[in-house]
């Protein structure tokens, strides 16, 4: 199969009339100043495609549901209670159906790719299902449905808090210790087989909070490749509670006594010291940050400005899922750098498009969170692409240099109008090649959840 682009951006910049061969889904060449030929998909302008670097694809069904206050200041905590108890409703064909919406909509969005940062492993009272990695199962069942390239990070989540405080009732369904949760990783592996060979297993240590010491350094023992994903320094109190039970904050004690390294992508690294943001920069992990959920959360903003000035990799994810969309993550993160230091074009070193290394990075650093051989066009790179409209009205008045200015500021998703995953065609003008299928489904669950909660 090829693709044949009216313009196409690669790592040296803007290329024009150029047709992209793909085969197993690999790019295998890329031929500039080409003709389109009988077959060819047609598209106007290509672009690498981005992952989605962090998902809690079950939380997609809450959206609008946390938004009254109450009584009182709400925060991340209180967020969190009404979370677990969302959780203790959800059924396995629930949580099957919720994520095939929420990865219908990534593809749509723009993403090719998810990583699946994935903790609800049990029934309600914690007591594991026969097949111990039933909801894993189920995610994958939702990736290939849908089509998306799915690194799946299955959580190792022990405790209520620092100091390997027990798990609270509404936790329950998140618990396990490592043996079994290395038992849970290797069952999840094997039922990995039946999706295509660009998918594949991670681990998530949910937190310094979630685990000890020492089962850390059993699990990475255990698990010497692959991608290792965490959740750090997201709230100030966690940051203090850290401190408090390890003698260091979250970020510090984490280079200080794990080999943190390209492997490893930090989720929302928010409350750092510059010494933090620069040690952790040249580490090379990447800073895996969900800009319109820690908007949501109150989380706060990320130090781009200094994680840049060293080299510091990042991408985006959508965490909770509150809203997808991959030109709402970016702009968002950008603007959180704007309104903390009162400027304008922050993420972006020296004279240069914010827009364009906003997006190129983000393409880079997602996909090395998920391991993937993806985020630039390029021959022997799996074909994660997609294309974007720009006679778009958002977009039509731009040299083709602006362009991802225009994408990141200017546009909304539907500029969108195809999308590719490892060479997978699944959102054609602008649609899933199944969203009425998976619409119908969510539906049908939601009808079943309702009345339950």
């Amino acid at each position: 199969m090829a693709i044949f682009a009216n313009r196409a951006l690669l790592s040296t910049g803007w290329a024009t009339n150029l047709r992209v061969e793909i085969s197993q889904g690999l790019i295998v060449s890329l031929q500039q100043g080409a003709t389109a030929q009988e077959g060819d998909t047609c598209v106007d302008t290509l672009l690498p495609a981005l992952a989605n670097l962090h998902s809690h694809a079950f939380q997609r069904a809450m959206a609008g549901m946390t938004e009254y206050r109450k009584a009182g200041r709400d925060s991340f905590w209180t967020w969190r209670e009404l979370m677990y108890r969302f959780t203790q409703h959800l059924t396995p064909d629930h949580v099957q159906a919720i994520a095939a919406l929420v990865y219908m909509e990534m593809l749509e969005a723009g993403y090719a790719s998810v990583g699946e940062f994935h903790y609800l492993h049990h029934q309600p009272d914690g007591t594991p299902y026969d097949n111990l990695a039933e909801l894993s199962q189920r995610i994958m069942a939702a990736a290939d449905e849908t089509g998306i390239g799915l690194t799946h990070l299955p959580v190792l989540y022990s405790y209520a808090g620092v100091g390997e405080q027990p798990l609270e009732s509404g936790q329950q369904r998140f618990g396990n210790d490592v043996d079994r949760y290395l038992a849970l990783v290797e069952q999840a592996q094997v039922a990995l087989g039946d999706l295509p060979d660009d998918c594949q297993i991670g681990i998530a240590p949910h937190s310094l909070r979630a685990t000890s010491p020492q089962d850390l350094a059993r699990v990475l023992d255990a698990k010497k490749t692959g991608p290792v994903h965490i959740h750090i320094a997201e709230q100030p109190m966690e940051v203090e509670q850290v401190h408090e039970g390890l003698g260091a904050r979250p970020v510090e004690w984490l280079l200080s006594n794990a080999p943190v390294n390209h492997r490893w992508c930090l989720i929302h690294a928010t409350h750092m010291t510059e010494k933090e943001t620069r040690d952790m920069a040249v580490t090379g992990a990447v800073a895996g940050l969900c800009p319109i959920t820690e908007a949501n959360l109150g989380d706060g903003p990320f130090n781009g400005a200094v994680f840049l000035e060293v080299g510091g990799r990042f991408g985006v994810g959508s965490d909770s899922n509150v809203l997808v969309s991959m030109t709402e993550e970016l702009r968002t993160l950008e603007y959180s750098q704007r309104l903390r230091d009162l400027s304008r074009n922050v993420l972006v070193e020296g004279d240069g498009s914010v827009g364009q290394t906003l997006y190129c990075n983000a393409a880079l650093g997602g996909a090395q969170a998920l391991g993937r051989a993806a985020g630039q066009i390029a021959a022997g790179m799996l074909a994660d692409l997609v294309a974007i409209d720009s006679q778009d009205p958002a977009l039509c008045a731009l040299r083709p240099e602006q362009l991802l200015d225009g994408l990141v500021f200017a546009a909304k998703d539907h500029v969108v109008t195809d999308l590719w995953s490892a060479g997978r065609h699944q959102v054609r003008l602008g649609r899933h090649i199944a969203r009425d299928r998976i619409v119908s489904d969510y539906r049908r669950a939601m009808a079943d959840l309702m009345p339950r909660l």
